[in-house]
């Protein structure tokens, strides 16, 4: 799927099942809440500390698709088109980072 039908498709969710868009300031609360429970999985998971019981059914994917849905959603309330705004990050990552990652001896 293309970015711009995923935020076409998150956009009809939201008008025909979820009302109405929660204002920015909510879904930013929202977006942080969903990538702490990224971050719980992968630490517990993938990281030092111990996966409780409860957190080994946790489906780290769902969990990365919700943080993709609310970020899609802040995207299309202040009209932020996410495959331009992705393009034009990567040209500036192209430009600025040519060289840093491959010169970077830690990465050896």
């Amino acid at each position: 799927m293309e970015i711009k039908a995923a935020q076409q498709l998150v956009d009809q969710w939201i008008h025909e099942k979820g009302v109405r868009y929660f204002d920015p300031l909510t879904n930013l609360a929202m977006l942080t809440e969903e990538v702490g429970e990224v971050a719980r999985i992968i630490a517990r998971r993938y990281g030092e500390q111990s996966e409780k019981e409860s957190d080994k059914g946790k489906d780290l994917g769902d969990e990365l698709a919700d943080v993709l849905f609310v970020l899609l959603c802040i995207a299309n309330q202040t009209g932020i088109d996410m495959e331009t705004a992705l393009q034009t990050n990567l040209d500036k990552k192209n430009k600025r980072d040519a060289n840093r990652h491959l010169n970077n001896p830690k990465l050896r």
